[in-house]
């Protein structure tokens, strides 16, 4: 006869190969704080509902604390046989309370028990990556107002196009992470809410208070259909999808910073904290940390798609499959968590070089948009201005100086309304400084970004 807390109607013992094939308890003990939570305001409810008496489920409560205080001290007796954190954490809460532990499970099914404790850790997870990433985007507001007047070729195609300030370059990425913050937010109000009461599939017969264990568990409101409740799974997707997203950002930071330490570019020089050398090159300075944040950006995204794969052909309602769906979040959770973090540390230990970043805007006529502009003040139509800037290019480039090292003469050789203003208007600073609408490169927009990120972190 089989001793599993379901196996009533069961003559024979499950198979080794089955119990260690179908255990989930290898990875989802993490979720045991949710658990003894969840069950915690599950026992509550059943004692003012009048389910169980009121002493019996002080006595549930009571137990569950020292279960938690068990596992958090290291001494809790896991035991693969009993397949899952739930079976473990009730098994145990009964040997130490007696008979009234087989009464915690009233009302419920490990369907709907299950999906409350992913649906919290996922929601706890979730808030944790926003302080995170907040953490993150103050670091980027702090290295942008340290470098506001620091010039630097902003490129596309991966090609000097104009030049920008380092630190609306920041920005840019303060902006991306405030994005991922709003995603998460709104993400972990669809998360946290009850499925506790849809048992098995079809809700249950006893009277109990859905909507008073969510407020207990600082939930935003419990199910609207059993069915759904027990099968849904969506919450999970979208947490994972925004935590792609956010290691997307941070790839994209990552790549930046790789090219930058490159000596070739010399615009940055990372810590030694956050780099690493070679076994054989001794003068070598790897930016070992951006890289290994790059490649498990891919990880991420094969998380998401392992979710998506899974629930794709799911009937409702809950499914065993659905075990599949906490080891590529929990693996996520990490990742993510660990690279926020570092990514904040290793972005406040740069150190920028101002004078190579300056020095770059000579190698790719940055300025040459300001003398199309300029000879469109001229009255000139701006495709003709292009071809002549174009013209002037070629000729810089020949001689091999910058358009501001052309000589007067040599400008008016291609347009006779050139005028000796237009060394003004070819100066790095004064090309940035003239980007003043709102969102711009310049020193009043950037100033503007500033102040309004600086505003959303003192209250997000």
């Amino acid at each position: 006869m089989s001793d599993k807390p379901w196996g009533g109607r069961f003559r024979e013992r499950t198979s080794g190969a089955v119990e260690a094939y179908t255990e989930s308890i290898s990875f989802d003990r993490e979720l045991y704080a949710q658990d003894i939570a969840g069950s915690q305001a599950h026992a509550a409810m059943l004692g003012r509902q009048g389910v169980i008496s009121p002493t019996e489920a002080d006595a549930l409560i009571r137990g569950l604390d020292e279960v938690r205080a068990e596992i958090e001290a290291g001494r809790f007796p896991w035991r693969q046989d009993l397949e899952d954190v739930h079976m473990n954490v009730e098994t145990r809460l009964t040997e130490l309370v007696g008979e009234v532990g087989k009464k915690l499970h009233t009302g419920r099914s490990r369907n709907d028990q299950v999906c409350l404790d992913f649906r919290l850790y996922v929601s706890d997870s979730l808030r944790e990556w926003m302080r995170l990433t907040r953490g993150l985007i103050a670091v980027f507001v702090r290295r942008a107002s340290e470098h506001r007047a620091t010039l630097l070729p902003g490129c596309t195609h991966m090609q000097p196009a104009q030049p920008v300030s380092l630190a609306h370059h920041m920005l840019a990425y303060a902006w991306m992470f405030r994005r991922d913050v709003e995603r998460m937010r709104d993400c972990e109000r669809r998360a946290r809410i009850s499925p506790l009461g849809a048992a098995a599939l079809a809700g249950t017969t006893y009277p109990l208070d859905t909507a008073g264990v969510a407020e207990s568990l600082g939930m935003y409101g419990a199910f609207k259909n059993s069915m759904d409740a027990v099968a849904d799974r969506d919450f999970a997707l979208e947490a994972l999808f925004c935590g792609s997203v956010v290691m997307a950002h941070l790839s994209r930071v990552c790549e930046e910073i790789i090219w930058w330490a490159n000596p070739q570019f010399g615009f940055v020089s990372l810590s030694d904290a956050h780099s690493t050398g070679s076994s054989i090159m001794p003068q070598k300075k790897n930016p070992d940390v951006a890289e290994l944040m790059r490649g498990k950006t891919g990880r991420t995204y094969g998380n998401l798609m392992n979710l998506l794969t899974t629930l794709k052909g799911l009937p409702l309602t809950y499914n065993r499959d659905l075990q599949e769906d906490k080891v590529p979040f929990l693996d996520t959770d990490k990742t993510v968590r660990a690279s926020l973090a570092l990514m904040a540390d290793m972005l406040g230990g740069i150190h920028f070089h101002a004078e190579r970043m300056r020095k770059a805007l000579k190698a790719g006529f940055l300025n040459a948009t300001e003398l199309a502009d300029y000879l469109t003040t001229r009255g000139m139509p701006f495709r003709e201005a292009h071809h002549v800037t174009g013209r002037a290019v070629a000729l810089a480039e020949e001689k091999g100086v910058g358009l501001e090292d052309l000589t007067l003469e040599e400008l008016r050789g291609l347009c006779p309304d050139i005028g000796p203003d237009v060394y003004t208007v070819l100066d790095y600073d004064t090309a940035v400084a003239r980007r003043t609408i709102p969102g711009g490169t310049g020193p009043e927009p950037v100033n503007s970004q500033l102040k309004e990120l600086e505003a959303w972190l003192t209250n997000p």
